[in-house]
C-alpha cells in the first residue's frame, strides 16, 4: 500500500487561510522498486523520479503520448484513495483492472489540512463513471446521486456537456482534484470556460493536478508546468512547452507547415 504522511512545516495561516494546499509532494521510494527495467518503472518519468514538489494551487503534467504523465497522475490518485477509473473515494467499481503498481511505491506527503472533497477525472473512463452513477441510483433508496452532477443523466448529454456538468456541479471549494486530459471532450471555447471554472475553484481553496495536451488548459498563470520527456520531469514556462511552440508555429505559419507536412516523398 502507498504511504501517506503528514508534514507539520506548513503555515496554515498563510495566504490561502484554512484551505489548501493538501498534497505537498510525492516521493518515489526507490529502494522498494523491484526493477527499473520493468513497466512502469522503466518510464523516464518514473526512472528519474525522486521527489516531486507540487504547486499549492495548480500543477500541470505535459508531454507526448506514452511519456507516462497519465500513469503518474493515476498512481497519485490511487495513492490518495481514489478509484483508478475515476470518481470520488466512494467509488469502488472496477470495469477492468489496468492500473499499474506504481502507487505502492509512492509516499504522498500531505499538509495537516484535509480537503472537503476529492475527485479523479480520467477522460478515457468517464463513461464508466457515468454508468456507475446510474447503477448506484437504481440500487439506492436515498436521494439520487445524479443531483450532485446537475440532475440530468450524464449519458443523455454530449461528452463535452457531461464533462462540464462535472466541473460546474460536482466540484466545490476546498477540494483536491486530479484531472487526466480534461480537454478530451471540450471545444476550444469550452476549454476557456474551463479556465474560468478552474480559477473560481482555486479561489475557493481547491488544489488541482492536471495532465493535459492543451495549450489553453495549461495557460493558467498561477501554476507550475512539468514537461515529461526522456529526462523525466522538468519545470518549464508555458511558452517553453512543446505544445505551445508547435501550436503557435502551426497557426502563424500554416501554409509552409502544411506544404511540408503534405509534401510528396
Amino acid at each position: 500500500m502507498p504511504r501517506r504522511t503528514t508534514s507539520r512545516h506548513i503555515d496554515i495561516n498563510g495566504p490561502m487561510g484554512h484551505s489548501g494546499p493538501y498534497l505537498l509532494d510525492v516521493v518515489l521510494d526507490r529502494d522498494r522498486v523491484p526493477s527499473f527495467d520493468e513497466y512502469p518503472f522503466n518510464l523516464a518519468v518514473v526512472r528519474n523520479l525522486s521527489r516531486l514538489e507540487l504547486h499549492p494551487k495548480v500543477t500541470y503534467f505535459v508531454g507526448e503520448n506514452g511519456s507516462g504523465k497519465s500513469t503518474l497522475l493515476e498512481a497519485i490518485a490511487v495513492g490518495w484513495g481514489l478509484n483508478p477509473e475515476g470518481g470520488s473515494q466512494n467509488f469502488k467499481f472496477s470495469t477492468r483492472q489496468s492500473h499499474s503498481t506504481l502507487h505502492e511505491k509512492l509516499t504522498l506527503n500531505c499538509s495537516p489540512i484535509r480537503p472537503r472533497d476529492s475527485f479523479f477525472l480520467r477522460a478515457e473512463t468517464f463513461y464508466n463513471v457515468a454508468t456507475e452513477i446510474e447503477n448506484l441510483d437504481k440500487e439506492g433508496d436515498a436521494s439520487k446521486l445524479i443531483t450532485a452532477y446537475g440532475g440530468r443523466s450524464l449519458h443523455e448529454q454530449s461528452h463535452g456537456e457531461s464533462f462540464f456538468a462535472l466541473f460546474q456541479n460536482r466540484f466545490f471549494g476546498r477540494g483536491l482534484y486530479l484531472l487526466d486530459e480534461p480537454e478530451a471532450a471540450l471545444s476550444p471555447k469550452r476549454q476557456m470556460s474551463f479556465l474560468t471554472q478552474l480559477h473560481l475553484l482555486v479561489q475557493a481553496g481547491s488544489q488541482f493536478l492536471i495532465a493535459t495536451h492543451s495549450p489553453i488548459i495549461m495557460a493558467y498563470p498561477d501554476a507550475w508546468i512539468y514537461q515529461v520527456d526522456s529526462n523525466g520531469l522538468t519545470r518549464v514556462a508555458w511558452q517553453d512547452t512543446d505544445h505551445y511552440f508547435i501550436t503557435k508555429a502551426f497557426l502563424t505559419r500554416t501554409e509552409p507547415m502544411l506544404k511540408e507536412l503534405l509534401a510528396d516523398e
